[in-house]
């Protein structure tokens, strides 16, 4: 199982930053997967410096996300630009600051969720599943399990 990372970055108007990928062309919060023998905290100024030009500064962690069909694992985190101007890379076709109504034109569920979530309360991270592009339900047989292991009814 990998572990991935992703910027949750919001401007005071709102809007999110996104990047339209080069290789899917897919909309996405800026991020990527983990090399291994970084940092959780390096990897994700890493990528999102790689993708937007953008120093990031993480400020919470707002949401864990398991793609059931890779293995990845996403950590996403709430931050904060420190420096820089957004332009595209060799990795990014657009980058683009999109309301949370546009969000849903440009970004399949299992991504906009990740960028909604980090407007909630940010002492409690977000736990999801998803299958690449739709949300799942968590499965019910892990809620009985964690009740009988955790003595709760």
């Amino acid at each position: 199982m990998g572990v991935s990372v992703a910027a949750a970055v919001v401007d005071d108007q709102g809007r999110f930053l996104a990047i339209r990928r080069a290789d899917n062309r897919q909309w996405e919060p800026p991020g990527g997967v983990l090399e291994l023998d970084e940092s959780i905290e390096a990897g994700l100024v890493r990528e999102v410096a790689e993708e937007t030009g953008l120093a990031v500064e993480p400020i919470a962690l707002t949401g864990v996300y398991n793609n059931m069909r890779r293995g990845i694992v996403p950590l996403v985190f709430r931050c904060e630009i420190i420096d820089g101007v957004a332009r595209t890379t060799s990795e990014t076709r657009a980058i683009g600051w999109l309301t949370p109504r546009e969000l849903s034109e440009h970004m399949s569920d299992a991504y906009r969720v990740r960028l909604l979530d980090a407007l909630q309360d940010e002492s409690t991270p977000a736990i999801r599943a998803h299958d690449g592009t739709e949300l799942l339900a968590w499965p019910l047989r892990v809620r009985a399990t964690t009740a009988r292991a955790t003595g709760a009814t």
